[in-house]
């Protein structure tokens, strides 16, 4: 039969320690895992490996594997074979679980948010003690201040149970290390799978020390896809707060127009330096984009556009789509421009599905586009996109060569950002 003891943190600290011969040797201050959670389901992350032990007015930190931990009529008693004192780098490497466990913020990765740790929860397996989840209830806080047993009673009088709130061990991240100097690199591995937008929510509910730390481990894709969903206030002091060539690296990476609105909320100094760090390409897009006044079609438009020529046809078309794999912005209209840019048409992936692949743009375009020119303003952009039920309207100067578009999306955030700027 397998031996399981369960029991909680709160409960072992502070406990007294006995040897083999029922000396007394000290008092429990903390347990030492392997490692932070990191949500890659390793059991040998979360083993127990040391106690910081206090020995008279000493503390060390010694081997748990002497260590052993016995449950009798739910008092915990903890006795110990023999002392054996841990390699500083073991110590290092590792995470006290009261230190950096308890009262910090935790990602539950299942509901995508940031909640606060009341207890840990531990199991004793004849492989060794493992860490299996944390409790974020009301009922962990209880059992840390000693009161939860009166309460229950109480409360079963009434036949009112508290709920237990547990998050298993490879559910969560551990993400506040204020106190720590863990690679960041090697943590959060498991935070970069949610969704930008959720990573961007948990970083603003986080303190701006921990969330530039958290965003600084992501790598650069992940990274502009969370700064492009956070709120601008939280945008700049990411950017202030982050090394200019690490934060060129990552406006890289995001479409122009986003990169362009950041930067118009900045210092012009600081805008300028990010600007000269980054990509000559990229830079000139954006610079042109920041030429264009607020509240103009020139100044909300994406330069990231799809265009093809008259002549080529449908089978081309999605061949350079696969190798491309664009955003799914980009997908909401193509354009048919001539060669020196001159909008002629539009089409979109309906009309590639249904024609046969032979079947040239010029067949299946519509060569009297509904578009916008860059300097009109920000309220015909709406009427236009809700007249013709567009997703996104073509952009060109007086010429009318193609200079970029407009996605339904940026327009209704444009329109939310107005509504909430005129209730203040």
């Amino acid at each position: 039969m397998t031996s399981l003891t369960t029991f909680y943190l709160s409960g072992i600290i502070g406990k007294e320690v006995f040897g083999a011969d029922g000396d007394a040797i000290g008092f429990i201050k903390d347990l030492l895992i392997n490692n932070a959670p990191s949500g890659l389901n390793d059991p040998s992350q979360q083993l127990v490996t040391g106690v910081k032990l206090k020995i008279g007015k000493l503390t060390g930190f010694y081997s748990f594997s002497t260590f052993r931990v016995v449950k009798a009529r739910e008092m915990l008693n903890v006795n110990c074979t023999e002392l054996i004192e841990m390699n500083p780098d073991d110590v290092a490497n590792g995470l006290l679980l009261v230190e950096n466990m308890l009262d910090k913020q935790i990602v539950d990765l299942n509901g995508r948010k940031l909640v606060r740790v009341n207890d840990v929860r531990l199991a004793t397996l004849p492989t060794g003690t493992f860490a299996v989840a944390v409790d974020i209830g009301i009922e962990g806080l209880l059992r840390r201040i000693g009161i939860l047993a009166p309460i229950k009673r109480i409360l079963d009088l009434a036949g009112v149970k508290i709920p237990s709130k547990f998050i298993l061990w490879d559910d969560m991240e551990a993400i506040d290390f204020s106190n720590r100097n863990i690679k960041l690199s090697k943590s959060y591995s498991k935070l970069h799978t949610l969704h930008p937008s959720d990573i961007a929510d948990i970083l603003e509910d986080l303190g701006k020390k921990t969330s530039t730390s958290v965003f600084s481990a992501l790598d650069e894709e992940k990274a502009a896809d969370v700064l492009e969903e956070m709120e601008t206030q939280r945008q700049i002091h990411i950017i202030e707060s982050l090394p200019v060539n690490k934060v060129a690296d990552v406006l890289e990476k995001m479409p122009a127009d986003e990169v362009a609105d950041i930067l118009d909320e900045i210092e012009d100094e600081k805008a300028e330096m990010l600007l000269k760090e980054m990509d000559s390409e990229s830079s000139q897009e954006v610079r042109e984009l920041l030429e264009y006044p607020d509240n103009s079609a020139g100044g909300l438009m994406t330069t990231d556009v799809i265009s093809f020529r008259p002549e080529v046809t449908v089978d081309y078309i999605i061949k350079e789509l696969r190798n491309k794999k664009p955003e799914p912005a980009e997908l909401y209209t193509l354009f048919v421009t001539e060669e020196n840019d001159k909008l002629v048409g539009t089409f979109d992936l309906r009309d590639l599905v249904v024609a046969e692949p032979e079947t040239t743009v010029k067949t299946i375009m519509r060569s009297d586009p509904v578009y916008l020119y860059d300097d009109q303003r920000i309220d015909d952009i709406a009427e236009t996109i809700s007249k013709y039920n567009l997703l996104a309207v073509p952009v060109v100067d007086q010429e009318k060569l193609l200079q970029g578009m407009v996605v339904v999306d940026d327009v209704i955030e444009d329109l939310i950002n107005k509504r909430r700027t005129n209730k203040r």
